[in-house]
């Protein structure tokens, strides 16, 4: 059992990257060509290489004083009926050069609020990607959207997972009324209970749930007190996010009176509480803020090695390339990543010049490539055989990352890491913290400004 160590939190808990690529979004440059985008998808077209695709629904019917998402507040839905035909514009671009027989193993629609889309808006994107992809009949993919238990009933569920969607992402946050009413997010917590049932019912695959620690009014019972009334509807997968204050980029979190914000030392002292209860519960600790059941299949591909991340965080299908529609979205296609213009109005512009809305990306060198193998295997399997990046990238280990491993062996004196002849391990206790260890093998993360970053903890 993985001791919630708080010493090892305050220590190692401060800003890093989340590793959802490597290098990280910082990294990216706007010097990528159209021809380095070609040769990105003719190299996944004679891979046959699976695909994975993420969709960006912008759009909010009201804000959360916490958000720092790409989002756009907007009660008008003529803005997404005209956002989803130049979606649909981009998703025939996208396709250009792809080969068709690729299959989509993974799909997930993000946002914002997808379900900001109504019923027939969500059947039309998912309509226009069936006619440019091949996406599964047999419901075997793992095809999630993300959902505001505000905007979602019983019957809409059975018609979003009668679209193909087969797992589901539920944004609670927090089950406390008074943080609710902080953040400007109020759903009762009938309002949660009907909803996963309703997943259920409906046959969802599998349901997540994201919570957030660290709110305004938020304290260590009050905490405990959520999970407890969660705890019982037996979510598959938890995320418990910690929140970062950031009023001076974000400013909608201006919003939230810092004074009712938790103490650092009471954060900490949340975070154990509730990582010792997700674990005691049946939750097993994957890392980075998500737990899974123990027999759910994130927590069996872990197990066996089987794990990967990219842009969608911890996924089963890392042998994809992932190709993103909408503002902010981000494709990775093998050694190139694209990301798409930020806001509406360039991104629409581009679409209107017939052109690909991207904004900017980077290619990997060789190093880059060792590097995304090492640090992505010890986030995801806990455990690294160098001899086998050895004759994957023909290096000697030991000489090539000579620093890295000074930094770890210093790890090792405290319990973190483990260093013996042809492998490299984090520890039960090392997991906490595996994106503070990882950066070791960062060549990128020195020249980076860290308050770009999310806390480790």
């Amino acid at each position: 059992m993985l001791d919630w160590n708080e010493s090892i939190i305050r220590r190692y808990g401060g800003p890093g990257p989340r590793y959802t690529s490597y290098p990280t979004a910082p990294n990216f440059r706007d010097s990528i060509s159209a021809n380095d985008i070609a040769a990105a998808i003719d190299a996944g077209n004679a891979n046959r290489r699976p695909l994975s695709l993420y969709t960006h629904v912008p759009f909010c019917d009201t804000v959360c004083f916490y958000c720092a998402c790409n989002r756009i507040i907007t009660a008008n839905k003529a803005r997404g009926a005209a956002y989803l035909d130049d979606l649909e514009r981009e998703i025939s671009l996208r396709a250009e050069g792809i080969d068709p027989a690729r299959t989509v193993e993974q799909l997930h629609f993000g946002g914002g609020t997808p379900t900001f889309f109504d019923d027939s808006q969500l059947a039309r994107v998912m309509g226009s990607l069936g006619r440019h992809f091949s996406l599964r009949t047999d419901d075997g993919g793992d095809y999630a959207i993300e959902i505001d238990p505000r905007t979602v009933d019983r019957e809409r569920l059975m018609t979003i997972r009668g679209l193909g969607f087969n797992r589901v992402s539920l944004g609670v946050q927090d089950l406390n009324p008074l943080v609710q009413k902080a953040v400007n997010r109020v759903q009762p917590f009938e309002m949660i209970r009907d909803t996963v049932a309703w997943s259920r019912e409906a046959g969802f695959h599998s349901i997540n749930v994201d919570l957030i620690c660290g709110l305004p009014l938020q304290s260590e019972s009050t905490l405990m007190h959520s999970l407890d009334r969660l705890l019982p509807l037996r979510p598959d997968r938890i995320s418990m996010y910690s929140y970062a204050h950031l009023p001076g980029r974000f400013k909608v979190q201006r919003q939230i009176d810092e004074s009712t914000l938790p103490s650092p030392a009471e954060k900490v002292r949340m975070i154990s509480r509730a990582g010792t209860l997700l674990q005691d519960s049946g939750y097993r600790f994957i890392g980075m803020d998500h737990f899974a059941l123990e027999d759910d299949a994130m927590a069996q591909a872990q197990r066996s090695g089987q794990l990967h991340r990219n842009f969608q965080g911890y996924t089963l299908h890392g042998d994809t390339d992932l190709v993103g529609f909408g503002v902010s979205a981000i494709s990775d296609l093998g050694r190139l990543y694209l990301q798409n213009e930020k806001r509406v109005e360039p991104w629409k512009a581009l679409l209107d010049a017939g052109r690909l809305p991207i904004s900017r990306g980077y290619r990997l060198d060789p190093d880059d490539e060792v590097r995304r193998d090492v640090i992505m295997r010890l986030l995801c399997d806990l455990e690294l055989d160098t001899g086998a990046v050895e004759t994957r990238w023909n290096i000697a280990f030991d000489d090539y990352f000579r620093e890295a491993l000074e930094a770890w062996r210093r790890f090792s004196d405290e319990g973190l890491t483990e260093c013996g002849p042809g492998r490299l391990s984090i520890t039960d206790q090392g997991r906490l913290v595996s994106r503070a260890l990882v950066q070791a093998f960062d060549a990128h993360v020195g020249a980076t400004r860290q308050e770009q970053f999310s806390r480790v903890l």
